[in-house]
């Protein structure tokens, strides 16, 4: 899959944006993402935890199941960036397992994960890169 560059730029910068609506009282590491559907829309999503820890949602998540929830169930690629509460990233945020699981429920093998310290400093991934050997809904015969 291609994305043309002033479509990244905007993926990035939304997932950077995100950061700011981070609820983190407790790590105090904030992240944002944003979500392009095949269709082109941006669906965002920020990092938002629980002192009980296991309701915590991550941004992907967040902006995954925003998207599922409003009938989206097909997507090209996702910006996360990811730091310190009041400072610019300063090193990639890579996505957590549960999250990679997430994106491979709803994403094929070929899905673009830029994981972004700026609009100009980010890394490219594919899922199969983050990914590699997955399971997900093809391995249960249903699709």
């Amino acid at each position: 899959m291609n994305i043309d560059e002033n479509t990244r730029k905007e993926l990035i910068q939304k997932a950077l944006d995100m950061r700011s609506f981070s609820y983190t009282p407790y790590s105090h590491w904030n992240v944002g993402a944003a979500v392009l559907t095949n269709d082109g829309k941006i669906f965002t999503g920020c990092n938002i935890e629980n002192a009980a820890f296991t309701p915590t949602i991550c941004a992907e998540r967040t902006a995954i199941f925003k998207a599922v929830s409003k009938g989206t169930r097909a997507f090209k690629a996702i910006a996360i960036s990811g730091g310190p509460s009041g400072e610019e990233p300063n090193e990639y945020c890579a996505p957590c397992g549960v999250c990679r699981q997430v994106m491979r429920e709803f994403c094929d093998n070929d899905f673009i994960i830029f994981l972004a310290k700026s609009v100009d400093d980010y890394q490219t991934f594919t899922l199969r890169d983050l990914l590699p050997q997955s399971f997900g809904p093809k391995d249960l015969g249903k699709l």
